[in-house]
Parts: structure tokens; C-alpha cells; sequence
């Protein structure tokens, strides 16, 4: 089955194929001979039921400095009629404009797959649809007001603090025990961002890393242990952490059979979660990542199982049912 995919992305001049899982993503469509197009969130248009974008169709290949050729000019693609499958995988921040572009998607949810399901993203933001499984998480504060947040530093001494909607480990503070910045920070804080933001208990284990799980479809196919740099608490791979092979816990299985049929319920098929020293800290929805180097250590193919899961849940669709 040869399927038509349309890719909602950031410019794709910019991104570094060494570890961008949306391009090895893409990779994995057109080995199966889907064929590709590239727009970005902003070119979405409604108008009289219809969802389209002024979309490029591409081809991909691993060649750094040289890796896509556009095929053709822009056409106005109908993205509810003339695409079989939407890859949402533009990165956060999750504003209103993330938001704007889910709303629109999800009027041709019905016609089209999307990848993940719209509504669910806007309804799971990563560091609040965590909260459903707070017995898996640490000690999780969320306020605006500093004596909350001064009240949680005084019970656990050392305490992370980091935006509510922030992404890719932006924006993280140690607040150590002794640290007289948590004033300054509550205020910098508020300033900035108008949402609450999010205190957790500091897990001193995370130095022995952050490991980034990836579920398809509800299910773990791999993992990678993410570990930061000398001097660093934030293990992103984006900030500098780099990477190491390693396998589940009986801990962090428990954590997958607990999320993921709820994770497949929601139509959320490509989702990371973020576990340090067995505490879940975040379910990665809007745009994950990791697969890249999943695959380099396990030796996986992580794409292919993406695809299998698309491919079925789009002959679902047409068939008019819902994939198991």
C-alpha cells in the first residue's frame, strides 16, 4: 500500500539529520514507497470544510549537507481528501498557535489519520497528563504563588523548577538547599510565562541519567539512557547530554503495561516517556524524539514499527473501523 504523507514540520533545511527522529521517520516512509510532502504549521487554511496547505513534495536521504531535493513546486494539497496520513512533529512550544493547529486537524481526523491524534495532543500536555500516574512520579508541585513553592523547598530540601510548557530541557533550575534564589526565580517565573509552572522533588540519581523510553501504539520498543554533561543536571540530548544503551527495568516495564493502553486509546501512536531512577517525570507527546539513537544502540529499526502501526490504523480507517 503506497500512501500519501503529508509531514507538519519545521523547515526542514534546519534540522540535523545525525538525530532528528521526524527525518528517520520520513526515511521509513519512503522505503515503503509512501510518498512525501512537507509544509509547515503556519500554511494551514480553513475554508468551507476543507484543511489544506501549500505543501512540496520531497525526497529524503541520509546524506548530511544534501539531504532532501524538493520535487516539483508548492501545491495546494486538500489534507482531508488527497493525504492518507498527517505527521504532526512540528516542536513546541505547545502556545495557542500548536493548539490553533490541532483544532484544525482534528475537523478531518475522520478522513485522515493523524499522527498523533489532535485532540489528544491539545488534551495531554507533557507535564500535565503525567499527573494521572502520580504514584509513578516524584514529589510534583504546580503553582504560581512562592510560598508554595517555598513550602516544598523547606520539605525536600532540593527541588527542580521548570516551565510548564517548556520543551527540550529549557529553562530547568536546581534550587539547591540552601539557595536564595528561589524568590528571584518565582518572579522571573511569572514574568515570563503567564501558566503556573512546575516543581518536582530534585532526584539526585538523574547524574546516573534520564533514560527516554519510546512506545508505539502503546507498547515499549526501546529506550535510551540519557546522561549530562560535567556540571549539568538537564540530560536532553538538545543541552548536551549524550546518550547510552540500556534496557528496562522491572520498574519501567510496570510504568508501560500501566500507560499504554491508555496511550493507545488515545490515538497517541509515537509517545516518549522520561523516567529517572524509576520516577516518571514526563509523557512526551507533542513531538518525541530518541529513536535515532534507540536504533544505533539496539540495533532496531523504530520507523518500521512506526509504519506498521500507520499502515494498519490507516486501512482501518478506511475500512471504516477502528485498529485494535
Amino acid at each position: 500500500m503506497s500512501l500519501t504523507v503529508a509531514v507538519q514540520m519545521d523547515p526542514i533545511e534546519t534540522i540535523n539529520i545525525a538525530g532528528d527522529s521526524t527525518f528517520a521517520i520520513m526515511l521509513g516512509a519512503q522505503k515503503r514507497g509512501h510518498r512525501l510532502f512537507h509544509y509547515q504549521a503556519g500554511d494551514l487554511s480553513y475554508r468551507d470544510g476543507r484543511v489544506t496547505a501549500p505543501a512540496r513534495a520531497l525526497t529524503v536521504r541520509a546524506e548530511v549537507g544534501n539531504h532532501f531535493t524538493w520535487d516539483g513546486e508548492p501545491q495546494m494539497l486538500d489534507l482531508g481528501t488527497e493525504a492518507d496520513v498527517i505527521l504532526m512533529r512540528q516542536d513546541p512550544p505547545f502556545d495557542l498557535a500548536y493548539i490553533t493547529a490541532t483544532h484544525l486537524l482534528e475537523r478531518i481526523a475522520h478522513q485522515t489519520l493523524v499522527v498523533n491524534d489532535p485532540a489528544s495532543v491539545r488534551n495531554a500536555p507533557e507535564k500535565l497528563f503525567v499527573l494521572d500516574y502520580a504514584e509513578f512520579m516524584p514529589p510534583t508541585l504546580i503553582t504560581r504563588r512562592l510560598e508554595d513553592a517555598r513550602a516544598f523547598h523547606a520539605e525536600h530540601g532540593e527541588i527542580v523548577i521548570k516551565p510548564l510548557y517548556g520543551n527540550a530541557g529549557s529553562a530547568v533550575f536546581h534550587v539547591g538547599r540552601a539557595d536564595a534564589n528561589l524568590a528571584a526565580l518565582t518572579e522571573l517565573f511569572g514574568q515570563v510565562w503567564r501558566e503556573p509552572f512546575m516543581v518536582q522533588a530534585f532526584l539526585p540519581d538523574v547524574r546516573l541519567g534520564d533514560k527516554r523510553i519510546v512506545l508505539v501504539d502503546g507498547k515499549p520498543t526501546g529506550a535510551v539512557n540519557r546522561l549530562p554533561k560535567q556540571g549539568e543536571i538537564r540530560s536532553n540530548l538538545a543541552v548536551g547530554g549524550s546518550g547510552a544503551a540500556t534496557d528496562l527495568t522491572a520498574r519501567e516495564l510496570e510504568i508501560c503495561a500501566k500507560l499504554g493502553p491508555e496511550l493507545a486509546r488515545r490515538g497517541l501512536l509515537f509517545v516518549g516517556i522520561d523516567v529517572i531512577a524509576g520516577h516518571l517525570t514526563e509523557i512526551n507527546v507533542t513531538s518525541p524524539t530518541g529513536i535515532v539513537a534507540i536504533d544505533r544502540f539496539n540495533g532496531t529499526d523504530t520507523p518500521a514499527l512506526i509504519w506498521d502501526a500507520i499502515e494498519a490504523k490507516v486501512a482501518a480507517l478506511a475500512a471504516g473501523t477502528h485498529a485494535a
